[in-house]
């Protein structure tokens, strides 16, 4: 599957550069409500239709948060064309149409950019919350007598996250599950933050990017660039030692 996902992506963008600095939000996204009447049986359908609903979730989420309109009816149409020879653009002309979306990706860099440090600047000022020397900002909700973690330990947590809009990202919470981890192994504002908490404590993380997932962002839920907001519940240390 990886394989079929690096060449979806480069098959739609490797006339630009455009693939490194998309991110992701389209404004008209495809229909939600469509149910088809064709089910894929036979291997040549199966893995035809994987493909085809590959290369559909590789332009979703790397078109996603450019302020541009996505008419999903062309997007098919050129995908058809190109496959049998007959694109419509010339190189020039597709190279043009790459170089509007750089233009457009980079300006929407620059304004996700500004919205983050605003963001980060203002909730600084909150009652309650401290910062630290690397720009790792917390708040205490609870605050427990337990022990404090050090970088070398393992801990067991609950927690939930959210990008600065409230978009929920990940849970344990909603899985309702604790997860356990080495602290060393996960983002840097995570290593720093928890250590902070004593065992039983409740804290919300604010996360600048530089401290998380960087201008690369994860999966497809977190964009390049964000600021994460991380509400962490330390319930042990090295369990089960």
């Amino acid at each position: 599957m990886k394989k079929i996902v690096i060449l979806s992506l480069l098959a739609i963008f490797a006339t630009s550069s455009f693939a490194k600095k998309a991110k992701k939000e389209v404004v008209q996204e495809a229909p939600q409500s469509v149910t088809s009447a064709v089910k894929p049986v036979t291997l040549t359908e199966t893995v035809s239709y994987a493909l085809g609903a590959n290369i559909g979730e590789g332009v979703s989420q790397n078109l996603k948060s450019l302020n541009i309109e996505i008419d999903w009816e062309f997007v098919k149409l050129g995908l058809g064309e190109a496959a049998i020879e007959k694109n419509q653009f010339s190189k020039d002309e597709m190279m043009a149409a790459f170089s509007k979306l750089d233009s457009i990706a980079a300006e929407s860099q620059k304004l996700k950019a500004v919205e983050q440090r605003t963001f980060l600047e203002k909730n600084r000022n909150v009652e309650g919350v401290m910062v630290t020397e690397s720009g790792l900002q917390y708040k205490v909700i609870t605050l427990g007598k337990g022990a404090k973690p050090t970088a070398a330990d393992k801990v067991k947590v609950h927690y939930h996250g959210t990008l600065i809009d409230g978009t929920m990202f990940d849970s344990s919470v909603e899985r309702g599950e604790p997860i356990t981890f080495p602290l060393s192994g996960v983002i840097a504002g995570w290593t720093e933050g928890v250590q902070l908490m004593p065992v039983g404590s409740k804290f919300v993380f604010y996360i600048p990017s530089e401290l998380g997932y960087g201008e690369q962002g994860a999966g497809g839920m977190i964009p390049p660039g964000a600021t994460l907001i991380f509400e962490v519940e330390l319930l042990d240390i090295n369990p089960n030692e």
